[in-house]
Formats: structure tokens, sequence, C-alpha cells
């Protein structure tokens, strides 16, 4: 079996990431993310009476702003390609399925990576007003990413399977509501354990804890890949129906 190298993946993500710089929606959803998690930090959590060395209730909001910044992110990856017909064009030309899907997951997941890299000024300047731990704080970060990983995976299928931008935005802020907020009914209700934990292994917000606390847990580690590997191997089924039906 061929060793599936995808420079054609990189090469299209590369154009697809142009693109998104060149798109007001990218630097709207960057300040949005910014302003939307800093003032949950200082305002409604009131940061600094805490009198607390750690940044986990900044890094505890990420799930919730992601339900309307990945959907952003991802709207216009699918669905505007069939919108606008050239859908059509890419299936004629000589790429794989999963050169088109990688293609613009990577790029999604670049546009999300540099929103994160856009936060590193926060914690930074905050680090100087008490004892951190910088490997929490890796903790934290490297779960953020796992888990917009996921969701943006997800949020490139809803937006394959929809006929427009709108639709693609809003179908993602709902299936990502419901996927990051899930676990919540375990906390309102008093469930039997499995059900809890049954309820809670849908929930990509209650996998993302673990990371919060500074732990690097292997089982939801692999939870993010297999999930994100999922979604994507997914999209590509839908482009192969597309393709030929």
């Amino acid at each position: 079996m061929k060793k599936y190298i995808p420079y054609r993946a990189i090469n299209l993500a590369r154009k697809e990431l142009g693109q998104y710089l060149n798109a007001p929606a990218f630097y709207g959803a960057a300040v949005f993310f910014l302003l939307f998690c800093s003032v949950w930090l200082f305002y409604f959590q009131r940061y600094f009476s805490t009198d607390q060395a750690t940044l986990r209730p900044y890094f505890g909001f990420f799930p919730i702003a992601y339900i309307l910044v990945i959907p952003v992110i991802t709207m216009k990856s699918w669905a505007e390609e069939r919108k606008t017909g050239t859908i059509e064009l890419l299936l004629t030309m000589p790429f794989t399925e999963w050169d088109l899907v990688l293609g613009k997951f990577f790029a999604a997941l670049g546009v999300l990576s540099m929103i994160l890299v856009l936060t590193l000024p926060l914690p930074l300047s905050l680090l100087v007003l008490g004892n951190f731990d910088a490997g929490t704080i890796f903790c934290e970060y490297l779960g953020a990413f796992l888990l917009g990983a996921s969701a943006t995976a997800l949020g490139l299928l809803l937006s394959c399977l929809s006929k427009n931008q709108a639709g693609a935005f809003l179908g993602s802020a709902v299936v990502l509501m419901v996927v990051m907020l899930i676990n919540m009914i375990t906390f309102s209700f008093n469930l039997p354990q499995w059900l809890a934990r049954f309820i809670n292994f849908f929930s990509l917000a209650y996998h993302f804890e673990s990371f919060t606390k500074g732990v690097i847990d292997t089982r939801e580690f692999m939870y993010f890949v297999l999930t994100t590997a999922l979604f994507l191997y997914l999209n590509t089924k839908v482009i192969l129906f597309r393709k030929w039906r």
C-alpha cells in the first residue's frame, strides 16, 4: 500500500488560508474571541479579587466561545463551494477526497491556531503578578488546541452538509452547543452513574476539563484525536457521495 503524503492537501491549505486572511470574518472572529474571553475573566469572574495564580477560569470558557467562533471559521469552507458551484470543479480535479478535506481542515485549524496565539499576551502579562505553573498553562493550551481541532472537524462536516453559509453557521452553532454543554445535564440532575458517564462521553467540554487542571490524560488526548479523525473521515464519505451522485 502506498503511503499517503498530504502535500497536495498542504498546497490547498495554503490557498484556503490566504482566502481566510483576506476575509473580514477572520478578524471579526479573532476580536470577538479575545474580547469575549477577557471580559469573562476580568469582569464576570472578577479575576483580580480571587487572588489566585491560575488561568483555569479563562481557559474553562473556551468551549463556550468556540460555539460561536468555530462556525464563523468553518461555515464557508464547503457551503460557499456549493453555493458558487466551484465544488463540481474541485471534484473533477486530480485531488482525492482526503486531499480536499485535509486541505480545508489544515486551513481552518491554522486560523484557529492564530487566534490562540493572539491570546498569549494575556497570560504573559499576568505571569509577573503571581507564581503561575508554566506546565499547567501548556496543558491548557494543548487542550484548547485539541478541543478546537475536534470542533473544527465537526464544523467542516456540517458545512459540507449545508447548502449555504447561514445554514452552515446555524447548524454548526447548534450542534457545537449540544456537544459542548451536554455534560451540564449531569450537574443539573441526579442521574444514575452509568447514564452520566454515557452523556459525558459525548461532551467535548467534559473531556477538556482535565487539561484545564494541568493534567494530560492519554484517554482524553486520544478522544480528541479519534473524534477529529472520525469527523474528517465522515467528511470524505460525504464528498465521495457527492462525487458519484
